[in-house]
């Protein structure tokens, strides 16, 4: 047999999961990664897999969607996903990581395969041969005018947005205290910034009335919804954002022994704890207001900032009408990964680059294309992504609204429904990757 070879463009979490599958089933791979010598609005390194926005792939719970996509990950081998859990940092029941550790393991891990060739530079068409396409929703403007003339139909965009991170050792820790809510999975995994009623008010007011970089009302298509604004939200209504990221619940003051009218939360960045992330403050405000209006936080009054909130045009194409079930453009040998699917997330990005090896591979070997039961987190959001009765498509996270009902017609508790969601996916998958040896994936007995 000729030596298996593909091309792989874009070295974030899709691509390098992608690059690290392929080469450990024997394809040569060149990975397409055009930092340090073309950047992006939103990347601050030339690392690959680089953390663009938080440090969090959310939750660990088997009976989440997010938790039970890592989960499948496992089970099909992902590397990526060791990489994170090696780099963990507490942060109570979600994954967290520290950005620096995990993007050195994973340059670690690519740089560990001999078949996997770093090639820094832009690419500005689409090479021929077989090809991932994981350049993200950033890709240079020369490759997404190139990817748009490849599928036809519309390319579409949305506004993503990334929250501030502070230096600990400015922060105030007589007004800090450190707890996770409700004390669940891990004691005083988060700080908590305490406000009255009154420091709630003045906050609002001075963030909803702040200098902003877009300089635009948006309106609920332009922003990606897991990533709004803290200012949008606040814009919604006085107790907008006390009802969401500066909810109280669950939060105890030590200072008071009662719950606080309105809390901000602190999550590590990094597993020294000398950074924090200021969780569900994704901002679109200019520099100096975010100093000038964060700092009204208690606690943060003296914060130095190692890096502000930014907020940036993401582009995705229009999956249900442009590609197939595999993320293939049609007729071609050009697959997509990441979130210019418009799969939205850090593990989704992770799941997708897995896809799109594990479909390149079975193209190259002459096997059936990877079908993926509809009942797991990654199956079903897959077929969502690729149904073309999908409308009005927008950037998805895994979920389980997307997921077929259970068959049995029982009535069940929220919690009880999604713990039978996760048993029957993983029975599911289980099943069928025993069926898929020749992709590497039947489970050792």
């Amino acid at each position: 047999m000729d030596e298996m070879r593909a091309i792989v463009v874009g070295g974030g979490l899709a691509g390098s999961e992608c690059a690290c599958q392929l080469a450990d089933r024997g394809v040569r791979v060149r990975l397409y990664e055009m930092r340090p010598n073309t950047s992006s609005p939103a990347h601050h390194t030339d690392h690959l897999a680089e953390l663009v926005c938080s440090n969090s792939f959310k939750s660990t719970r088997f009976d989440s969607a997010a938790g039970l996509l890592k989960h499948e990950l496992e089970q099909m081998g992902s590397v990526l996903m060791s990489c994170a859990q090696r780099a963990a940092v507490p942060a109570g029941g979600a994954l967290a990581v520290d950005r620096e550790r995990f993007c050195a393991l994973v340059e670690a891990e690519v740089a560990a395969r001999p078949l996997i060739e770093v090639v820094r530079e832009e690419v500005t068409s689409i090479p021929q041969g077989p090809v991932v396409i994981a350049a993200g929703p950033l890709c240079s403007p020369t490759l997404s005018q190139a990817v748009h003339e490849l599928v036809g139909g519309e390319s579409l965009s949305f506004f993503d947005a990334a929250a501030p991170i502070v230096d600990a050792s400015t922060l105030d820790m007589d007004v800090l205290f450190r707890q996770s809510r409700y004390d669940e999975a891990g004691r005083g995994d988060y700080l908590n910034a305490p406000m009255n009623k009154e420091e709630y008010e003045a906050f609002i007011e001075a963030l909803v009335g702040a200098e902003r970089v877009v300089l635009k009302d948006f309106e609920t298509g332009d922003l990606f919804q897991a990533c709004q604004p803290a200012e949008e939200v606040a814009r919604k209504g006085i107790d907008a954002i006390r009802f969401g990221a500066m909810k109280p619940v669950g939060l105890s003051d030590p200072r008071t022994g009662r719950r606080p009218w309105a809390a901000v939360q602190l999550r590590a960045e990094n597993e020294a704890g000398t950074a924090y992330n200021l969780v569900g403050f994704q901002t679109n405000l200019t520099f100096p207001e975010q100093r000038r209006v964060f700092r009204m936080i208690p606690g943060l009054e003296h914060a130095e900032f190692f890096r502000y909130g930014v907020m940036h045009r993401n582009t995705f194409v229009d999956a249900p009408r442009v590609l197939d079930g595999t993320f293939r453009v049609p007729g071609t040998s050009v697959r997509l990964a990441g979130q210019i699917t418009g799969t939205e997330g850090y593990t989704e990005a992770i799941a997708s680059g897995l896809l799109a090896a594990l479909n390149t591979y079975a193209d190259l070997i002459g096997a059936p294309a990877l079908e993926l039961p509809a009942t797991g987190a990654l199956g079903s959001l897959v077929a969502y992504a690729t149904d073309p009765a999908t409308v009005d498509y927008q950037p998805m996270h895994v979920n389980f609204g997307i997921v077929p009902p259970l068959e049995d017609g029982r009535r069940r508790s929220k919690r009880d429904r999604y713990a039978a969601y996760a048993e029957r996916a993983e029975r599911d998958l289980t099943a069928y990757l025993a069926t898929r040896g020749d992709l590497g994936l039947a489970q050792e007995e």
